[in-house]
């Protein structure tokens, strides 16, 4: 985290000073998680063995199993924003699906379980709409200043373009500044004011420390692939172990016969000659507890669940979720710091004037509700039978909420109301039918409302 004194006025040389560390960073800790989780491990970057050698380069992408895995069970089920004022639900509704927001919500969560943070940027767009995107710390990071609140100062994003030259922006509460590098930083064009009440980015974090899900277990990856690379290697030994003759002497041509017909055949006396193979002593067992207690720490140490193992899906409901604790409790970390950084994307969102046209108040985003649903393997009949059980024990809403199939208990109790009443409707015009001989309700209705007028005229 970069840190300055507050009220630090934000000049060329501080933003090359800036950008400089960003980028060392970026080298020595951004890039190789960047890396591992596209497959790009540390084996394929040693130095290569001699030609006679296997030199297999193997690697098993733990990292990315282990993201996406925990990135399915924490937001695989998209996060419901909600609001008790309806003209408030209606525009976050319109926002999530003017920028897509569901996608952007996985990605940045991603981005987060990665790197062990990310960022959103917010911004008008020239259809007249906040627009929101999502950036990695590979490319865009926040100056704090130095108190105990960390209250963000200066946003910094910078790309190269199709020309390869270094272009970028920073940001502070009241403007929007474009830069340039040709030689050394200077401002591109003038400052433009932004409309939002702070700097219009969020910093979404995994946890405190901002570490990525894998990177405490990336040595144990890197050692995992070392040894499955040199257990290919082993294999591709005995296929091509030497072959000894001993007590007989081979010509040139006897090699290139057995070699090429893979007959052996001496004349005359054979006793004292030897002929095997040259084989070194087996580690294959040593080599599979190694990678079997590696695989095993691997999962332990980033606390996710390898739920491709073949006795994971045997397992009951219950038994599940005790071997899935550990990864809940992991999520449940990263819902409230999630939640924490959706709570500043709609108070910056709604103090911007577009939002306040439309009739929104600058704080009702202290109103919002996120429901996040983890998203656990589902025994739909277990769940049903659960639910069943508590008929006349707890309220339909708390009966209905056991049920995954049930995404909104609310608009499932409104619906099971009106097929209630349909129902009822239904029960009451076949009544009327059968008492009036095919009259229909409303028609007896009618009937009623005529005869009655009759009565009054006489």
């Amino acid at each position: 985290m970069f840190r300055v004194a507050e009220g630090t006025e934000m000049t060329p040389e501080l933003l090359s000073e800036y950008i400089g560390k960003h980028k060392i960073e970026v080298t020595n800790r951004y890039q190789k998680l960047h890396d591992a989780y596209v497959n790009d491990y540390e084996i394929f970057h040693l130095p290569k063995k001699a030609a006679y050698k296997p030199d297999n380069r193997i690697s098993v992408n733990f990292a990315k199993y282990i993201t996406d895995t925990m990135n399915g069970f924490f937001i695989g089920i998209p996060i419901k924003t909600t609001n008790p004022d309806d003209k408030v639900t209606e525009y976050i509704d319109f926002l999530d699906q003017y920028n897509d927001q569901d996608d952007n919500n996985a990605e940045l969560s991603k981005i987060c379980s990665i790197y062990g943070k990310g960022y959103e940027m917010y911004y008008n767009d020239v259809e007249g709409n906040v627009g929101i995107t999502y950036l990695t710390p590979l490319e865009a990071f926040f100056i704090y200043d130095d108190s105990i609140l960390e209250r963000p100062l200066y946003f910094i994003r910078y790309y190269r373009d199709a020309d390869n030259v270094e272009r970028g922006s920073w940001s502070n509460e009241t403007i929007v500044q474009h830069f340039v590098q040709k030689g050394s930083y200077r401002w591109d064009g003038e400052a433009e004011t932004h409309h939002f009440d702070g700097v219009p980015a969020t910093e979404f974090i995994e946890n405190d420390e901002r570490v990525g899900i894998f990177e405490g277990a990336l040595p144990m990856i890197d050692a995992y692939n070392k040894a499955i690379s040199e257990k290919a290697n082993d294999v591709d030994y005995f296929s091509d172990a030497y072959l000894k003759v001993l007590g007989q002497r081979l010509e040139e041509e006897d090699i290139q016969h057995i070699r090429d017909d893979r007959v052996i055949n001496f004349d005359g006396d054979v006793n004292g000659v030897v002929v095997d193979f040259l084989q070194k002593p087996s580690g294959d067992e040593t080599q599979e507890h190694l990678l079997d207690r590696l695989e095993r720490l691997i999962y332990q140490i980033s606390m996710v669940a390898n739920i491709s193992d073949e006795n994971f899906g045997t397992s009951s409901g219950i038994a599940m979720k005790y071997k899935m604790q550990a990864m809940s409790n992991l999520a449940k970390t990263k819902e409230r710091k999630f939640r924490s950084g959706m709570q500043r994307r709609y108070r910056l969102i709604f103090s911007n004037p577009i939002s306040t046209v439309r009739g929104i108040s600058g704080d009702a985003w202290i109103n919002n509700d996120y429901k996040f649903t983890l998203n656990f393997p589902a025994n739909l009949a277990e769940e049903t039978d659960i639910a069943s059980k508590l008929e006349g024990i707890v309220s339909k809403e708390t009966q209905l909420s056991v049920l995954s199939v049930v995404e909104n208990v609310q608009d499932e109790l409104d619906r099971m109301e009106e097929e209630e009443n349909a129902q009822k409707d239904d029960a009451r015009d076949r009544v009327m039918q059968m008492t009036f001989g095919g009259v229909s309700g409303e028609q007896q209705n009618v009937l009623g409302d005529t005869g009655n007028d009759e009565q009054e005229q006489e």
